[in-house]
């Protein structure tokens, strides 16, 4: 079956259509921001290349989990709206090692590590399609290069901005003069089909960094303070409206570290609030608790806590108890005591992005009762050796309430995200 050029490139921006023309490079990486159109051209492409490739060699997408392939790869292929009768060609059950397009066997793999790297040894290959290539260890990346062995091979892949130092960039988009090797840059403006309404949106779901990078698709580097958009005048309230839902008590747990706890709430103004907090820091009590103890503790103060907007009402139940999850031994404790944890969600960076954002657009904000928070914000500052390195990383000190906020905040994000209003409305 025809691929309907005419069809689908009604959907593409001239530099999108030049890119589908060009790409004849071993390696075609398209770059740029979120939803700058960059996916579609480079699967249009792919999909032309599947249908002609040689019947010698395997044919591999790869990117950090199937899960992700799956959903940035496969539900696009499968779009009838965007590649109309072929998107009936593409069969992928979610996780599996295979899959089918145009009558092909693909293989799928995830590269979230180090250990990826041995899966792809040994194989053959004609043709690879990789998403968000930044997200993959670069020692994998290498080796698909040396396994696209087959007369003619070639890569497909895309990628948002990172750091300056990020591999890819440094090793392979910034040499592309001197290696086999076409790249293209896109913006939002370079997809022309965006409701107004949506991009407006999108741009200030993004703040800091991610903004730079995933909004106007800068390479930048992770520097400075973290929370660089936190204002204590603005930010840090002294009273907490009614509360309509008490989404989550985050818990960092630490031996000789000290324990942090934040309370999540949803307000009667659609904003998140942190509104209590709780601590144990060995080195300042002069003692340490043991898992029963901190339980205890915990539970005393959950049971006392005044309820905002309710004189006389104590005690406060979170629906979720989010715990770290390297403190097995409390979660089982706290089970024990009759409450069900559930495991934090760690993806730092993911929640870091997501408190910037709520941060930089005033829907979250922090009582002035959660000291320990409010000391740690202005100065939780990037690692500039990790940056070095092209790693994105915060320093590792000073967080223990920064990270109970974090999994407080994360880790529920389906529970408070349809209660909380957009920026517009907040801003009133």
């Amino acid at each position: 079956m025809p691929i309907d050029l005419d069809a689908v490139g009604r959907t593409l921006s001239p530099v999108h259509l030049r890119s589908v023309v060009e790409s004849t490079a071993r390696q075609n990486i398209w770059q740029g921001s979120v939803r700058s159109g960059k996916t579609v051209a480079s699967l249009l492409r792919f999909l032309m290349a599947v249908a002609t490739a040689p019947s010698s060699g395997r044919i591999l997408l790869f990117g950090k989990t199937r899960e992700s392939v799956n959903r940035n790869v496969f539900a696009v292929l499968t779009d009838p709206d965007l590649f109309g009768p072929l998107a009936k060609l593409v069969h992928y059950n979610p996780g599996a090692p295979l899959g089918t397009i145009l009558g092909r066997q693909v293989d799928v793999l995830g590269a979230n590590d180090a250990k990826a790297e041995p899966k792809v040894r040994g194989m053959t290959l004609c043709l690879a399609y990789g998403d968000e290539l930044t997200t993959v260890p670069e020692a994998f990346y290498t080796q698909v290069l040396a396994r696209l062995s087959v007369k003619g091979a070639q890569l497909f892949g895309t990628t948002n901005p990172d750091s300056p130092a990020h591999w890819l960039r440094k090793k392979y988009l910034l040499r592309a003069g001197e290696l086999n090797l076409r790249t293209w840059h896109s913006t939002l403006r370079d997809n022309p089909h965006l409701d107004p309404q949506y991009v407006a949106d999108l741009a200030r779901e993004y703040v800091g960094l991610w903004y730079k990078r995933f909004i106007l698709g800068e390479w930048r580097s992770a520097e400075g303070a973290v929370f660089d958009m936190f204002d204590e005048d603005r930010h840090v309230v002294d009273e907490l409206p009614a509360i309509v839902r008490w989404v989550s008590l985050g818990i960092d747990y630490g031996t000789r570290n000290a324990t942090a706890a934040l309370v999540l709430g949803v307000g009667a103004d659609g904003r998140l609030y942190l509104t209590h907090e709780w601590r144990h820091d060995p080195a300042v009590a002069r003692r340490q608790l043991t898992d029963r103890g901190l339980s205890r503790e915990l539970r005393k103060w959950l049971s006392e806590l005044e309820v905002p907007g309710a004189p006389g009402l104590s005690g406060v139940l979170p629906e979720w108890t989010v715990v770290d999850p390297a403190a097995a031994s409390l979660r089982l404790q706290l089970f024990e005591d009759g409450i069900t944890p559930a495991l934090a969600d760690n993806s730092v960076l993911d929640g870091i992005r997501l408190m910037s954002s709520l941060l930089g657009n005033d829907q979250l904000r922090i009582h002035r009762s959660c000291t320990g928070l409010l000391e740690e914000l202005p100065g939780y500052s990037w690692d500039d050796k990790a940056a070095e390195r092209g790693q994105d990383a915060p320093l590792k000190a000073d967080d223990h309430s920064i990270d109970a906020a974090r999994y407080a905040i994360k880790t529920p994000e389906v529970l408070w995200r349809p209660l909380v209003r957009g920026s517009l409305d907040l801003a009133a």
